[in-house]
């Protein structure tokens, strides 16, 4: 069995996926890979070969070209390789140059039709296949291309992380909202590699990034390694040097998914958390009852159901109070504007009625 089958077997250990985000030349790669090989950690070589750019005119990939130079790395280091497919043509070129797992792009998992198109091509293979969340923060849409793959009968599935396109400026490239690959996890039994690169779009948030993604019980992680990262020919400030992961490496903290032996120790804090949430949902009823004779009022009288000024003023002052209580300003934002938009959706309802 292969350190990939095995993986796929018991994800029990985290998998490290790392290489350039571009195969641009057989230097550059087989210099990377021989890096790469150095770092016990590492245990799956990526490179892209086919780059999908959003303005035309950049570069896009080498191509077959490309494929020749991952297999000589892959037949000097002995790690396996792996590289994005975005047509059916890319599949068979993949296949043909013994890629090991293939990872499916944010572009692609946007449109169904191109995914059942690969699933269809990789129909009678038994090869690892890794599937990017697409651009949008829209789980069913992931869920929905992992399991055109499942249905044509792959086994070695496994989701990767790397975040979303969000309206407000954030310091990431792609907003990780954490919320929604943890909810894929609840709902799909498959395997979540986070991309930190893709996430961060630069090099100071990788360590911070990886190690939040640790403490949440990521599978593993990709990370882009690049042996000369300034002079990238695409992504250059977020890939790193191989040594450069070599430090990281030593300063993440890599913890323990099995609570076996701690379960004593957690169960009153674990009951007294479940009391507590018994109480917010009973709350939160009372709440949106109380909302609901707001939206008849306002109804019976003529009233918008948007009072804008008023909204304002009253998560001003949930922050400052949040922030005295000691709450992020954030948790207090983003608890308050959901409990908001419910609100509006109830007091719409009744409005329509």
């Amino acid at each position: 069995m292969t350190t990939l089958q095995s993986w796929f077997a018991h994800p029990d250990f985290p998998l490290l996926i790392c290489g350039p985000c571009s195969v641009e030349s057989e230097q550059q790669m087989i210099s990377t890979a021989r890096a790469l090989a150095a770092v016990p950690e590492v245990k799956l070589l990526r490179g892209g070969v086919w780059k999908p750019r959003t303005r035309p005119d950049g570069f896009e990939g080498r191509g077959e070209q490309g494929l020749e130079w991952l297999l000589k790395a892959k037949q000097e280091t002995g790690l396996p390789i792996a590289t994005e497919v975005a047509t059916p043509e890319h599949v068979e070129l993949a296949l043909r140059y013994e890629v090991d797992a293939l990872w499916i792009g944010a572009r692609t998992v946007v449109n169904p039709f191109s995914v059942q198109q690969l699933a269809d091509a990789l129909r009678g293979h038994d090869i690892p296949v890794f599937v990017k969340n697409p651009v949008s923060p829209d789980l069913k849409l992931w869920m929905g291309a992992i399991e055109r793959f499942l249905k044509a009968g792959l086994h070695q599935i496994a989701a990767i992380h790397r975040g979303f396109s969000y309206y407000k400026e954030t310091p990431y490239r792609n907003f990780p909202m954490w919320e929604i690959p943890i909810e894929l996890t609840q709902k799909m039994s498959i395997p979540v590699i986070t991309d930190v690169s893709h996430i961060c779009g630069n090099r100071e948030l990788l360590l911070s990034t990886a190690q939040k993604a640790i403490n949440l019980a990521t599978d593993g992680l990709m990370v882009e390694c690049h042996i000369d990262p300034d002079h990238a020919l695409t992504d250059a400030q977020q890939q790193i040097t191989p040594d450069a992961l070599k430090e990281m490496l030593a300063q993440l903290h890599f913890r323990s998914r099995n609570a076996e032996g701690i379960e004593h120790d957690l169960t009153a804090l674990r009951g007294e958390i479940d009391d507590i949430d018994s109480e917010l949902l009973q709350l939160l009823a009372r709440r949106m009852k109380v909302s609901q004779q707001i939206g008849r009022y306002k109804k019976t009288n003529n009233v918008t159901v948007v009072q804008m000024d008023r909204w304002k003023k009253i998560l001003s002052n949930y922050r400052a109070v949040g922030e005295d209580l000691g709450l992020s300003p954030d948790l207090i934002e983003e608890v308050f504007e959901a409990i908001h938009q419910a609100s509006i959706r109830s007091q719409s309802e009744i409005m329509d009625e």
